[in-house]
């Protein structure tokens, strides 16, 4: 028995590892791009399989493919999607435009698949067809813009967005931990006005908020589809209701609401949901990059930073310094923001590339976009229970620095002017003298009205809402 067989394509004949599902254009490209050596994300093999199954099934009920070739492929979808053939879909994430490469390995390994399942072998595609059947009435064209959309939320769905709930619901579970902690706010990296540290907590799980609403309604353009354009958005060879039935086998699928695009060119043409979708996701980096700064800020020392907080020690920092913590998640989550605001500019520089009735980037969007999602998860899923949850607060010594500030001065314009406050502050400074010890020394103010004018607590109350005025 020979440890391969002969496929024949449109170029000529090629050896085909025995045992591989792949077929000769999946060996075409894997010997025309040795790229990167990155495969396509398991989220996306599942998203371009989803399709195939919908494909098959609604191609087999109106009667385009034989029933027993469409329900074996569907079988052989069902495999993969529980985890079965996955080292079979090899194709570089760099490859020919539009993701033809991709595309046929994946309509190859399932028509091979297919073809074991009826009792027949890999190869004989006149039996089951990668293109005639697998394929049957779709493109690269269509097939690919629908699975970035579907793969995207897929991993929105799976990933990111259960990662972005529990961040904010850990956020909000600490600004109720650290309430009462009063600390000295800091404008321009200088003293400013206290602070108390759970609304600062409180503001991040609401940045973190209006980012989940952005996403969301971002994302509502992914559900708009524009598979049965099939080649050039006319959807020629396609069934008329092919592409509404579709449309309904993935919204089943997925457990989303999906639609046929009004205008099937528009939606193969236009990369723009899924630069919506990385803008936002660019957006939300730039805050928790900022996050994740703060965080190492107020947790720097032990003995000459800030020290307000302390992270939890997951591992030790350093190869020389014993004893030494480092604050690992906030720094790995800065890195992999970085990595996503990357992406998002390649996405945007695909986004234009287009040419006429096609955009040619899309692998690459494909890659980036759902790996930017991923990654974006996991990194705020280790982030919240790695590093949020474990947060501890030193109160003494946030009660020390908002004690101390200078800019407690600020309290005191409205009762001895500004000059007079500024001239206690730049005199505190020199002598060392507090600005209670200074204002009561110069008979600005008597003792007790100084203590309500400099009450921390009070001094650190958010303002009344709306809703509290009125009552």
């Amino acid at each position: 028995m020979t440890d391969y067989r002969i496929e024949k394509d449109s170029m000529g004949e090629r050896q085909i590892p025995a045992n591989a599902y792949y077929g000769i254009q999946t060996l075409r490209a894997t010997e025309n791009f040795p790229i990167s050596g990155l495969k396509p994300l398991p989220t996306y093999v599942d998203a371009c399989v989803l399709i195939k199954k919908a494909t098959a099934t609604a191609n087999g009920e109106l009667g385009c493919i034989p029933q027993d070739i469409a329900s074996a492929i569907v079988n052989a979808a069902d495999e993969v999607l529980n985890g079965q053939f996955r080292e079979q879909f090899v194709v570089d994430v760099y490859q020919a435009g539009a993701g033809t490469s991709h595309h046929m390995n994946v309509n190859e390994v399932l028509a091979n698949r297919a073809l074991e399942l009826l009792g027949d072998t890999k190869g004989n595609y006149s039996r089951v067809s990668p293109n005639d059947h697998v394929n049957y009435g779709q493109s690269t064209n269509d097939v690919i813009p629908t699975a970035i959309r579907v793969g995207s939320l897929l991993a929105l769905d799976r990933t990111f967005f259960p990662a972005l709930d529990a961040a904010i619901a850990s956020l909000h579970r600490q600004a109720e931990e650290f309430q009462n902690v009063v600390k000295s706010g800091r404008t321009h990296m200088q003293d400013a006005v206290p602070v108390r540290l759970g609304e600062v907590f409180r503001a991040w799980a609401t940045i973190l908020s209006d980012h989940h609403r952005r996403i969301r309604f971002a994302a509502e353009d992914l559900k708009v589809l524009g598979l049965g354009g099939s080649a050039s958005g006319t959807g020629l060879n396609t069934h008329p209701r092919y592409r509404f039935r579709v449309a309904e086998l993935l919204s089943e699928y997925i457990g989303q609401s999906l639609q046929s695009a009004p205008h099937l060119m528009a939606a193969m043409q236009s990369l723009s949901p899924f630069v919506g979708v990385s803008g936002s996701l660019r957006n939300l980096a730039q805050d928790l990059v900022k996050i994740s700064h703060d965080l190492r800020l107020m947790d720097s020392g032990p003995k000459t930073g800030l020290k307000e907080i302390q992270l939890p020690p997951v591992q030790p920092g350093s190869s020389i310094m014993p004893g030494k913590y480092n604050p690992v998640m906030a720094e790995m989550t800065s890195m992999v923001c970085f990595q996503v605001m990357g992406y998002d500019q390649a996405i945007a520089l695909c986004g234009q590339a287009g040419q006429l009735e096609l955009n040619v980037m899309m692998p690459l969007v494909a890659y980036d976009l759902i790996h930017s999602i991923e990654i974006l998860g996991n990194t705020i899923s280790a982030l919240t229970t790695r590093c949020i949850d474990g947060i501890t607060a030193d109160r003494d010594r946030c009660a020390a620095y908002a004690e101390g500030s200078l800019a407690l001065v600020t309290a005191l314009n409205p009762h001895i002017g500004y000059l007079n406050a500024a001239a206690i502050a730049k005199e505190s400074l020199e002598t060392g003298k507090s600005l209670r010890q200074l204002v009561l020394e110069k008979g600005l103010m008597d003792e007790a009205e100084l203590a309500k004018v400099l009450d921390l607590d009070e001094m650190s109350q958010l303002p009344p809402s709306k809703d509290e005025l009125n009552d």
